[in-house]
Order: C-alpha cells, then structure tokens, then sequence
C-alpha cells in the first residue's frame, strides 16, 4: 500500500482513506483551552486566550460558547463568541496553557483594578441620589 492510502476500520467497516486528501478533525469538550482569532476590523485579525464553557444543542444551529479574554496594559475584559455555521471572521484552534501566555497575578490584579472602580462609580451614585433627595426634594411636595 502506498504512504498516502491507510485502511482504518469503523464500526466493523473496512474503508481506505487517502491521506492526501484526509481532513483532520478537532475535538472539544467543556473547559478545553483554545486560541480565539477574531477580526477586529478592515481584515485585521487578532488572537485571543480562550476557554469552551458550553454547547448549545440547537436542532439547526448548534453552537460553541467561548469565553475569551481581551487583555491590554491596563484592562482584563472577559467577552464571549458563539461559534455556529453562521458565525463569520471567528477562528479556533486548540490551545496549552503555555501557548496563552498568560499571567494569572496579572488578570486578577487587573480585575480587581476594575472592580475597585466599579464600587467607587456605584458609591458616587449614591451620593448623588441622597443629594437630589435631600435638596431637590421641595420641588416635589404638595
């Protein structure tokens, strides 16, 4: 037999596949690490870490949620990309943790950071419902 023929067996099956023109097939499960190549815009394509967190069995369009994590100097934001047939300019491909790149203290450094800045938003809120309540409020009565 030649090097680009090979006879696998499936299901009790004897079939010859021709390795020149096999496709490989990647399989996913819930919690595999995966590379996210997304454009971003005008053709520019950017690649991110990524994690499956499910799989929506739909009849017509089954689809992979990925969580993935958008990452600068100064922010950590974690977004999501529902990969189906319909879904274009979104890539996948397998990833380690090594390939990632990233650093654990950093993230959470980062998002902490921004939840800091989240409570101090709320606080200000706050302050500001009080003052309209405690000075506007006479426009109110009667």
């Amino acid at each position: 037999m030649e090097d680009t023929k090979r006879i696998i067996e499936i299901n009790g099956v004897k079939v010859e596949i021709d390795l020149r023109e096999a496709k490989t097939v990647d399989t996913y499960k819930v919690g595999d690490n995966v590379k996210v190549l997304i454009e971003e815009y005008n053709e520019n394509f950017k690649s991110y870490p990524g994690v499956i967190v499910g799989f929506d069995n739909f009849e017509k369009r089954p689809t992979v949620i990925i969580a993935y994590l958008k990452t600068d100097y100064s922010s950590a934001e974690l977004q999501f990309v529902y990969l189906n047939k319909d879904t274009k300019k979104v890539e996948i491909v397998p990833a380690s943790l090594e390939d990632i790149g990233l650093e654990k203290s950093k993230v959470v450094d980062l998002l902490d950071k921004e939840i800091l800045s989240k409570e101090e938003e709320l606080r200000e809120a706050k302050r500001k419902k009080e003052y309209f309540l405690k000075y506007f409020n006479k426009y109110f009565k009667g």
